[in-house]
């Protein structure tokens, strides 16, 4: 995706569930890969990253 992710959360689990918060969308589980270390929301664009990927420039 082009978009600029409107949120950038941490996490230490390769799954995860995003709902978009209060009033978002429906919760949707998202699997982040081994090679890349992150994931985008569909709905939100909020932006999911592995901590051990972090300092990789994820």
């Amino acid at each position: 995706m082009n978009k600029e992710a409107k949120e950038i959360k941490e996490v230490t689990s390769s799954r995860v569930a995003c709902d978009g918060g209060i009033g978002g969308h429906p919760r949707v589980w998202l699997q982040i890969s081994e090679e890349q270390g992150w994931i985008e929301c569909p709905y939100c664009d909020c932006k999911y990253i592995q901590k051990n990927h972090i300092d990789k420039g994820a």
